[in-house]
């Protein structure tokens, strides 16, 4: 049975996608989304897909985030990426304590930006108030220019006795670095991000171990199964849905090309070329063995959720190996059309050459690193023993 195909989130229609694609090129210059996606984003459904019932969100089941995203990238990478995040840490916040979540949406959905790396150190409060002092500094802060709250990985606690978590501050608490000057995902915006220290309730932290494992305070509260996925898998397949979108995106622009091409010089028409329907015909079969392994993937966590399993390790690392897999291969397959498509979709107004930048970019998040991703998976199948603080 396919689990990642569902009826459309509201408001997330063709018309959406295709005002994304429209606003691609000011939101690549703005360097963040225009305010009208904000706008779009807010008012179409899609933040409220994973929020609990109990605060007025659909409460859907976890797979049903990954269409949208998906889709969302035929638009624009960078859109479907910070409007995935945004959607996804609105779940994340769901794993919080009643007391946070009571909090945070108290009007609903946020927006949300989350730099996991544990690149902060947050210390007891020495007034003794169950507080932390929080400082540290954060890069890739996907979303930052909007944000309600952020949410920043930290080492907690006394010298002696340290642990990793989550920590949620409030964006009015930090400050940003101005620092996003890529190639790609240029309009994610995603800049770097300062506390100094920064207070914050004791309530406002969650144990990555907890988070790893899909035992936060969350799935208790709301005795969900979307509140059970383990939060790698749940990152690493909602990253890497912009890039297998953009991968589906190029194919279509690409056959869509090859239809109408004449070659330079030889006047021949490409798509008579057998060279050129061998590459379209690639990377339509592909496509339809990464949408199978996304399915495997996503079918087994769901089913381990839904029975009450607890989502051990060597599976965990198994949805990360796959979802590298995903975003590797979606690259591969944009870098083999976009060979064979001419030298004039490079030039800056063609979607074709901003969908190649952005996958490049995706690629390169610590998730999808391919080797470690593929080492970790083998390592725990045949029982090796890996660092108790890997990222699975």
């Amino acid at each position: 049975m396919t689990t990642t195909t569902s009826a459309p989130a509201a408001g997330i229609d063709d018309a959406f996608i295709t005002r994304l694609g429209e606003r691609a090129a000011e939101a690549e210059q703005l360097r963040r989304l225009p305010a009208d996606t904000i706008s779009d984003y807010r008012s179409s459904g899609l933040p409220e897909l994973l929020l609990p019932a109990r605060y007025g969100g659909a409460q859907a089941e976890f797979p049903a985030i990954l269409d949208p995203v998906r889709r969302m990238a035929h638009g624009c990478a960078s859109s479907a990426w910070t409007l995935g995040f945004y959607t996804l840490h609105n779940w994340m916040l769901a794993l919080f304590d009643e007391r946070t979540q009571d909090e945070v949406f108290a009007d609903g959905p946020v927006l949300c930006p989350a730099p996991l790396a544990p690149t902060g150190r947050a210390v007891p409060d020495p007034a003794g108030n169950g507080g932390y002092r929080l400082t540290g500094r954060w890069s890739w802060a996907t979303g930052i220019m909007d944000a309600d709250w952020v949410l920043v990985g930290a080492l907690c606690g006394a010298d002696d006795a340290i642990f990793p978590a989550l920590v949620l501050v409030p964006a009015a608490d930090i400050s940003v670095a101005d620092v996003w000057h890529t190639a790609g995902m240029r309009a994610t915006g995603s800049n770097d991000v300062i506390a100094d220290d920064v207070w914050v309730p004791g309530h406002r932290l969650v144990n990555v171990v907890d988070i790893y494992g899909g035992t936060t305070p969350g799935a208790a509260l709301h005795d969900a199964a979307a509140y059970r996925w383990p939060m790698v898998p749940a990152l690493a397949l909602v990253a890497a849905m912009p890039a297998l979108g953009s991968a589906e995106r190029v194919t279509d622009l690409f056959a869509e090309r090859l239809s109408k091409r004449v070659m330079a010089y030889s006047g021949a028409a490409q798509k008579d070329q057998p060279a050129a329907q061998i590459r379209l015909g690639s990377a339509r079969v592909r496509l339809r063995a990464l949408h199978g392994l996304l399915d495997d993937t996503v079918g087994s966590i769901q089913g381990a959720v839904t029975a009450g399993e607890r989502v051990g390790r060597a599976a965990r690392a198994d949805a990360r190996a796959a979802a590298a897999h995903i975003v590797h291969e979606s690259r591969a397959v944009v870098a083999d059309l976009l060979e064979a498509a001419g030298a004039s979709v490079h030039f800056l107004d063609n979607p074709l050459q901003r969908a190649k930048r952005d996958v490049d970019i995706i690629c390169g998040h610590v998730v999808f690193d391919y080797d470690v991703s593929r080492e970790l998976a083998g390592a725990l199948e045949v029982g090796v023993k890996i660092s108790p603080i890997s990222m699975i």
